[in-house]
């Protein structure tokens, strides 16, 4: 048995008294027992197909072949996928079918296959890669993920993931408390961080500047610094230092956001800029609506 056959069982094994992410929920999901995704042992895809409005070094002519998964490990006050992470909708997949699916997308001429918050279906994940590449997947796969992520869980995807992209969402465990019930989410996203650079390095393009490999780094700024964005940064630099990082400024009120007023003001674009020069200062690479990651 190949190491990648043994870190797919084990990820399988994990399942049975759930451990696959932080939330350490220890519930048996292969027998249904839900824990805090609320999700079983398969992958529930809400949608899929190409997908034009990820980062440029993603998109490349063909789209970002995006498949996107019902339930999700945190459950954030403004999440603007709120409608398939905090409810689970769709078609469950194997994974055999999540591998045809994977395949489909590579056929239409997708730049790489792009799970969308796979955190909680890792184990459906790892196997349906294996699986794709057996049968000839070549494009790069994207772990497109909320930054919640379990490093040993993360260890288990080695060699088998190409680009990672997660977010990092919270410098201030207060913060992350308050609006994600996951105090330790800083602390865990500089681990995973840390872990999936180790894997991959960083962001690789080709000559046609489309990402074949590494890690990308997604910062949503919240109002009123209340994300604590410079510690993030600073967080990021540390953990992988000479990444590439996108400092999102395209925050909207959304999902429970008005539970909290001060969720409802707007980002300031100069604050977004500032935040910006700051990440370029410690030494990141930016990646955004005008700035591309250099090759």
């Amino acid at each position: 048995m190949s190491d990648s056959e043994q870190d797919v069982r084990r990820l399988h094994e994990l399942v049975t008294q759930c451990v696959l992410c932080p939330q350490g929920c220890e519930v048996d999901r292969s027998a249904g027992e839900l824990g805090n995704c609320r999700t079983g042992a398969d992958a529930v895809v809400a949608s899929s197909g190409p997908h034009f409005g990820e980062e440029p070094c993603l998109v490349g002519t063909g789209g970002s072949g995006t498949i996107f998964f019902s339930g999700c490990s945190l459950s954030c006050a403004f999440c603007q996928n709120h409608d398939i992470s905090q409810q689970i909708t769709g078609r469950e997949l194997t994974p055999i079918g999540l591998a045809d699916l994977a395949l489909r997308l590579a056929e239409a001429g997708c730049e790489n296959v792009n799970f969308v918050t796979p955190t909680h279906i890792a184990h459906v994940v790892a196997e349906a890669i294996r699986i794709a590449r057996q049968r000839g997947l070549k494009i790069p796969v994207v772990y497109n993920c909320g930054g919640y992520e379990s490093v040993p869980t993360l260890r288990m995807l080695e060699g088998l993931v190409q680009i990672y992209m997660p977010d990092f969402k919270y410098g201030d465990a207060y913060t992350a408390r308050r609006y994600s019930h996951a105090e330790d989410y800083p602390a865990v996203a500089q681990a995973a961080v840390a872990e999936m650079f180790r894997q991959v390095g960083q962001l690789r393009l080709d000559e046609r500047g489309v990402a074949v490999g590494g890690l990308l780094v997604r910062h949503l700024v919240l109002p009123n610094d209340l994300a604590a964005s410079r510690l993030v940064i600073e967080a990021v630099a540390a953990a992988a230092p000479g990444a590439t990082i996108n400092i999102m400024g395209q925050y909207h009120p959304d999902f429970r956001a008005a539970g909290h007023s001060e969720l409802m003001d707007r980002v300031d674009p100069a604050e977004v800029k500032a935040l910006r020069d700051y990440a370029a200062r410690r030494g990141l690479l930016l990646v955004g609506p005008n700035v591309q990651p250099r090759p």
